[in-house]
């Protein structure tokens, strides 16, 4: 294994990327970063400080100003920002439902984006790193570049059993599709760019994507 493997996976909601990623990183010894909780983590701190709303310059100024921190382990990822644990706060369906807001914002993106290449210089670059423009934007020199796609049912199906009752039927589908609507307005994670290799976990287990992506990776 090279002293350096960094590993990037974008794709849509549901496609697996999280469970890829988490289980990729503890085969192969290497940090896992959610960048999606990221930008979860920083809506907390939207509603909790504007429940009305607020305008776009309002939300970049927030992130701008907040101390957001991520535990990378892939047994316990962890969030916090401005000293609160939100790691169960993010998963919540309010959060899903406003996250469009603050994901769209152009300057948080480049905020968040500059934390994430933070996270990942911290960790020498032995890092599986999973969302949405991560092997475009956040590291388009990754030694291993992935689009994880799946079948539309399929992805509202595993995001439906992964949420269980805290969200009705078409809460997750509207988690699903019209996030991922709302976010290709400023981010493309259905098109493979030149390099990267696109998955399709329809039909496969987590292990079985996981075992292609360390046969890409040599490892």
């Amino acid at each position: 294994m090279s002293e350096s493997l960094l590993v990037a996976i974008d794709g849509p909601s549901g496609s697996g990327k999280s469970t890829t990623a988490k289980l990729l990183a503890r085969r192969l010894g290497l940090g896992y970063l959610d960048t999606g909780a990221m930008y979860r983590a920083a809506t907390t701190e939207y509603l909790r400080r504007h429940p009305d709303g607020a305008s776009a310059g309002e939300i970049a100024a927030l992130v701008s100003a907040a101390d957001i921190v991520c535990e990378t382990s892939p047994e316990a990822p962890a969030f916090s920002i401005n000293g609160r644990d939100v790691t169960d706060e993010i998963r919540e369906p309010r959060i899903s439902a406003a996250v469009s807001e603050v994901a769209t914002n152009l300057e948080v993106r480049r905020l968040l984006t500059g934390l994430m290449r933070g996270v990942i210089d911290a960790h020498g670059r032995r890092i599986v790193v999973e969302g949405r423009d991560i092997t475009t934007v956040v590291a388009p020199d990754a030694d291993v570049r992935v689009l994880l796609v799946a079948d539309p049912a399929a992805r509202v199906a595993r995001r439906a059993a992964e949420v269980g009752d805290r969200a009705t039927a078409s809460e997750v589908t509207d988690q699903v599709l019209r996030r991922d609507k709302d976010d290709s307005t400023v981010s493309n994670f259905t098109d493979a760019a030149e390099g990267v290799v696109v998955i399709d976990s329809t039909f496969l287990t987590p292990d079985e994507v996981v075992d292609r992506i360390v046969a890409l990776a040599g490892a």
